[in-house]
């Protein structure tokens, strides 16, 4: 129960945000935008729990990684997400950091793959999380992620995820 608790303490006030709220009118990985960062901040805890990081910033950025209105690109909405969790929540440089960097994995897919479209290169370093914590999130959203997709997406999670990990092992 304590740790349910030391959860909810955590969400609460977020969650139950008129401007949060909004995102339940947000498609997102055949959900919602509100219900899938609400999965990642509670992967997220336990990711951190299990790793021994911090809860409270792994917790509150996985909350709002995806904290965006409308449609914005893969590698730009980690930036206006983080723009908004600080117009609207109290969040630490440490949480504006793990938010702009949940993206890492797809900034190392496009350098791994940058042969196939070579003006549309990324230099994955730039996005490359500064914690332990924004590995977590990043490991988190992948995970909800897949989970969330259809059956292709699903095949293309388990690949991003695998050259996820192999890429963390060659940096």
């Amino acid at each position: 129960m304590k740790i349910k608790n030391e959860y909810k303490e955590l969400t609460e006030n977020i969650l139950n945000d008129e401007a949060f709220l909004l995102l339940k009118n947000e498609r997102h990985h055949g959900t919602n935008r509100y219900d899938h960062c609400k999965r990642v901040a509670h992967v997220s805890f336990w990711l951190s729990k299990i790793f021994k990081g911090d809860k409270k910033s792994a917790t509150i950025a996985g909350l709002l990684h995806d904290f965006f209105y409308g449609d914005s690109s893969y590698l730009e909405h980690p930036k206006v997400s983080s723009a908004n969790a600080k117009k609207y929540y109290a969040i630490t440089d440490k949480e504006a950091e793990i938010i702009e960097s949940h993206m890492y994995h797809y900034a190392l897919v496009k350098n791994s793959y940058s042969f196939l479209n070579k003006k549309n290169q990324v230099k994955a370093k730039k996005y490359k999380p500064n914690c332990k914590e924004g590995y977590l999130v990043c490991f988190a959203d992948m995970l909800v992620s897949i989970f969330e997709g259809s059956i292709f997406e699903v095949r293309y999670g388990v690949c991003l995820y695998l050259l996820f990990i192999i890429n963390l092992i060659r940096y």
